[in-house]
């Protein structure tokens, strides 16, 4: 997808793969892609009205999460800070951001029929819930069509109704949450919320509201 920003692609393509051999997530880590999961991008041209292009991972959790509540609505799907979808506390799937230029790539990974083993994180498959994986085409098709939607509603409704959709689906204010930083320091604290520009607020112990950009959040 980022070679075909360079030819002009439209907005509005989707690329999925079948499998890959060099996946990967956040921060470098690497993303077991076997044959039955979904591994998509599409990308996203900003426009000069357009709210902060880091909201674009809200848009696509938002849309995912509808998708999966679709196919399983009695699984317990909860979205986590920033770009992580669980199900009952394990790791279901993860949206990775990448812009180049005026144009972001957004990338979707969903455990649909295996999910990795001996990781030191709880993860997941929608096979392993519910017995059965959707069709990874099909499951593409309407995460685009949702996505297309939302995408409209970030553009003319802007980030705070985003923030507030998000909000339907993530975990509770104070809820223990423990945030690995990216300079390797660590803090403790409560889920209070996301400011205004999607960062999350964590309220630590003395009280103190301290706004999080980037790093690793695990649920206590």
């Amino acid at each position: 997808m980022l070679a075909l920003i360079a030819t002009g692609v439209e907005e509005g393509l989707w690329l999925r793969a079948e499998r890959q051999t060099e996946g990967r997530g956040r921060l470098g880590r690497g993303w077991e892609s076997p044959s039955g999961n979904l591994f998509a991008s599409t990308l996203v041209h900003l426009r000069p009205t357009d709210p902060p292009a880091p909201m674009l991972a809200f848009v696509a959790a938002v849309a995912l999460v509808e998708v999966l509540k679709g196919e399983a609505p009695l699984e317990p799907f909860l979205l986590k800070w920033p770009n992580d979808v669980l199900c009952d506390g394990a790791k279901l799937a993860g949206i990775l951001l990448e812009r180049t230029g005026d144009t972001v790539v957004i990338g979707i990974g969903v455990n649909l029929a295996h999910h990795p083993e001996g990781l030191d994180r709880s993860v997941t498959s929608l096979a392993a819930r519910i017995g059965q994986a959707p069709d990874a085409e099909a499951f593409a098709h309407s995460l685009a069509a949702h996505f297309a939607s939302w995408l409209v509603q970030w553009r003319e409704s802007g980030q705070a109704a985003i923030i507030g959709a998000w909000h339907r689906y993530a975990h509770l204010p104070g809820t223990p949450l423990s945030v690995n930083l990216p300079d390797g320091s660590r803090l403790a604290g409560c889920y209070d919320g996301l400011d205004q520009d999607g960062a999350l607020k964590l309220r630590l112990a003395d009280g103190a509201v301290r706004a999080i950009h980037a790093g690793d959040v695990f649920l206590v």
